[in-house]
């Protein structure tokens, strides 16, 4: 397989509508901007990602940013840690934080679902694992009492034991109001997780913790600024409900940093910050030799390979960002995500929606 070259990289960018507008306590994301990735090869295997940019602003400079790496990678063998090295040896200078780390995430997919392609595997067993049912938890948006019993009740019904949803209103009452009223759509098997995006400050995250604690949530999700370790490890430290974080760390690195301040108990790294594939791997090693469960954020059908290979594998987050322009290749069944003998990632797109779609 050394014979195998990259050739080539095509990128397009699409707008992409949500059923649900995400909201959060410090935002609302409308849409769903992607840069789309497909990595060509001498052997006429294509690699397929994308990268989900949060707000039409960065779409292009993210896409301009893949566009550029194509001149890095032309030419060198389809080897994803060979091309990790390069881009990491060639960009030390600059960092691969931000869009420039987003952007070489996207191409580390791509080239991984490129090989698993060529060698005819899906990616889980190219990394050495089986295909098995990950169980995953429906994510859900900051909606208000009435659309959040509505949708957490369809998710039980669906078969979902996990449920997840955005808080951080005004109040505390309302907090518990949207808690209370899952709760009792649901019934007290289903695990509901509260994702705060990062909107208190510490003395207040501890205040609305020691309430939470009376509801029975299972975690409480970067209740303080990301990059605050010492603030997540004080509220951790005060309050009797497991932290959540790892979404927005930029490598492996900056999960190290987080872990040595005792920052989470469970983890959650985002697979395009992270370092794609190859910087998953790195960060499911740190998981398993801290004992933390690992989550993952978004980028559900690689995810889903991903945490087949994770010795500490916790949950999915069923997101369908791309789900308009996707192949429905990874489905949800039982409160649990299956995916079957494709090779790759599962990455297949609908070329008539993604014209549609394209910006």
């Amino acid at each position: 397989m050394n014979d195998v070259l990259i050739t080539g990289l095509r990128t397009r960018a699409v707008n992409v509508p949500l059923e649900y507008p995400v909201k959060t306590a410090v935002g609302t994301v409308a849409t769903s901007p992607l840069v789309l990735l497909d990595l060509q090869t001498n052997a006429g295997v294509v690699g397929h990602s994308y990268l989900f940019t949060y707000t039409t602003l960065a779409l292009k400079p993210v896409q301009r940013m893949v566009e550029e790496l194509s001149v890095v990678i032309a030419g060198e063998p389809l080897a994803p840690f060979h091309i990790d090295q390069l881009l990491q040896s060639r960009f030390r200078l600059l960092g691969k934080a931000g869009l420039f780390g987003m952007a070489t995430a996207g191409v580390d997919m791509a080239v991984w679902d490129a090989k698993a392609k060529a060698v005819g595997l899906p990616l889980v067993e190219l990394l050495g694992g089986v295909a098995r049912p990950i169980r995953a938890y429906d994510s859900h948006s900051m909606d208000g009492v009435a659309l959040a019993t509505e949708r957490a009740r369809s998710s039980a019904e669906q078969g979902f034991t996990a449920i997840k949803t955005k808080i951080g209103y005004p109040t505390l009452k309302g907090d518990l109001d949207v808690v209370r009223s899952i709760r009792k759509a649901v019934g007290e098997d289903v695990h509901i997780l509260v994702d705060y995006n990062q909107g208190l400050t510490v003395p207040e995250a501890i205040r609305r913790g020691h309430a939470l604690e009376q509801e029975g949530v299972s975690w409480i999700e970067e209740p303080t600024l990301q990059q605050d370790y010492q603030g997540h490890a004080k509220i951790r430290e005060a309050v009797n409900v497991p932290v959540q974080m790892g979404e927005n760390w930029f490598s492996p690195d900056e999960m190290a940093l987080a872990i040595a301040a005792g920052a989470s108990d469970l983890c959650m790294p985002d697979l395009m910050k992270i370092g794609g594939v190859s910087g998953w791997i790195r960060a499911s090693a740190l998981a398993e030799q801290n004992h933390l469960p690992i989550s993952s954020h978004i980028f559900q059908e690689f995810s889903a390979h991903l945490l087949s290979v994770s010795p500490t594998c916790h949950w999915l987050e069923r997101m369908d960002l791309a789900g308009p322009i996707l192949e429905p290749t990874l489905k949800f069944k039982d409160g649990q995500a299956h995916f079957g003998e494709v090779s790759g990632a599962g990455i297949v797109w609908k070329e008539q929606e993604i014209e549609r779609y394209i910006v």
